[in-house]
């Protein structure tokens, strides 16, 4: 069921119409078709489908990393799909933490300095470095090995450390694109403990992309995509 709201707790971010098609003419790929969907803030989401969906797409969108072709969407209040450039780059800097599957780390880096490097690029200031990237290595159980670097670790801790990164300057949302496909079942639910006490904890509201079950049993609400259109929520 989708989460209502009350009148002054305005969602934190909402779809409204978003349509995103690649290509023009005959060969045009409708990604989206008039997604809509309304989010409060401290709330775990799972977007479900199967390859093609749109899921991809829509956590792009959200993420202020592509603009939709027609429609809204609103972070805060404020409509995100028709901002400059410049001004979603700032949004997601400081705003957003990003987690993909392949992880994403700087290989050469420490864990430390993977989530300091995400730090600069936030651009939080350089006398807060330390407490952050450690408090939040610290979070998801790796502050002991934060020397270490990416090839010295299994999957589920090098995607704890893309956590770490994506956590540490305190964002608002968190969006995580198939964020378990490359880590076995008992790896996947260790990750999903973590997103889960962020939410309760922290205040964060994350959403993710899946097509695992077990992982769609974490969520607060699931919502199912079919050929780009949001079809079932529950």
């Amino acid at each position: 069921m989708i989460a209502q709201q009350q009148p002054s707790s305005p969602p934190l971010i909402q779809a409204e119409g978003v349509t995103r098609i690649f290509g023009r003419g005959s060969s045009a790929v409708h990604a989206l078709r008039g997604a809509s969907f309304s989010i409060p803030a401290k709330r775990l989401i799972a977007l479900r489908g199967r390859s093609g969906s749109g899921k991809t797409t829509l956590i792009n969108i959200l993420g202020a990393l592509d603009k939709p072709t027609e429609g809204h969407v609103f972070f805060n209040g404020n409509e995100i799909s028709s901002f400059s450039e410049k001004k979603r780059n700032a949004l997601r800097r400081k705003e957003m933490g990003l987690i993909f599957q392949s992880f994403g780390l700087v290989p050469l880096m420490t864990a430390y300095e993977n989530v300091e490097f995400g730090l600069r690029i936030a651009g939080v200031k350089s006398v807060h470095f330390k407490n952050y990237a450690e408090n939040a290595l610290d979070y998801v159980g790796l502050k002991a090995r934060m020397k270490h670097r990416p090839f010295e670790m299994s999957g589920g801790e090098q995607q704890r450390v893309a956590i770490a990164r994506a956590i540490a300057h305190k964002p608002a949302l968190i969006l995580a694109d198939e964020p378990t496909a490359e880590l076995d079942s008992k790896m996947g639910a260790q990750v999903m403990r973590v997103f889960k006490d962020l939410v309760q904890n922290e205040g964060m509201t994350i959403i993710l992309t899946t097509h695992d079950p077990a992982i769609m049993s974490f969520a607060d609400h699931v919502y199912a995509l079919e050929d780009g259109q949001i079809v079932d929520a529950t």
